[in-house]
């Protein structure tokens, strides 16, 4: 499948493949494969420093709930096997897994992952601040609002905050399409919104 082919967000909307996403290591082999685009077992488990059986059983599971696909080969000989994520990203919405307690206990237990992998990321990001240049660290937003929304306020501000990220998304994908990596890397963009109580 193309880069042009593939769908935006794949929505997880069943309990069998939210189960299946919501492990520990194929999050990280998610996270590294979206970041590569095209990867083998053997250039993953160099990144999550996992031995490459492990690593690819867990690569088929992803791609058994249609996480991620075969890509087309990128050696000569053909014998490795490439994999692609099936889309730009995932998405997991609460609307889909209330109807049950088991779907909801599971949509909990997936979303409490999906935090503690995002909030290590950013504690690495902080413990490796020194190593990046000044222009970086005056860029990387740090900052909380505190809103008074309703419902479908804050949902409308989500769709306008995802569509933005996108257009910057499709922005940094056609430069480097283009060539143009230079001064270019890999960004993630955590956006968290929440009702609370005082």
């Amino acid at each position: 499948m193309s880069d042009e082919e593939r769908e935006r967000d794949l929505p997880i909307t069943d309990v069998g493949t939210l189960k299946a996403f919501a492990h520990p290591l194929r999050l990280r082999l998610y996270r590294a494969l979206c970041v590569a685009d095209r990867a083998t077992a053997s250039h993953l488990a160099d990144q999550v420093d996992e031995a490459v059986s492990l690593v690819s059983y867990h690569l088929r599971k992803l791609a058994e709930h249609g996480l991620i696909e075969e890509a087309a080969a990128q050696s000569a000989d053909g014998r490795e096997r490439w994999w692609q994520p099936a889309s730009d990203g995932v998405s997991v919405r609460d609307r889909d897994f209330r109807d049950a307690p088991e779907k909801a206990a599971a949509h909990l237990a997936a979303t409490r992952l999906f935090h503690e992998q995002r909030a290590d990321l950013y504690r690495r990001y902080l413990d490796e601040r020194a190593t990046w240049s000044a222009e970086w660290n005056a860029a990387a937003p740090d900052s909380e609002s505190l809103l008074r929304l309703t419902a479908a306020e804050l949902d409308e501000l989500r769709a306008e905050l995802t569509a933005l990220a996108r257009k910057y998304d499709e922005k940094g994908r056609a430069a480097v399409a283009a060539g143009d990596t230079e001064g270019r890397e890999h960004v993630a963009l955590h956006m968290y919104g929440f009702p609370f109580r005082v």
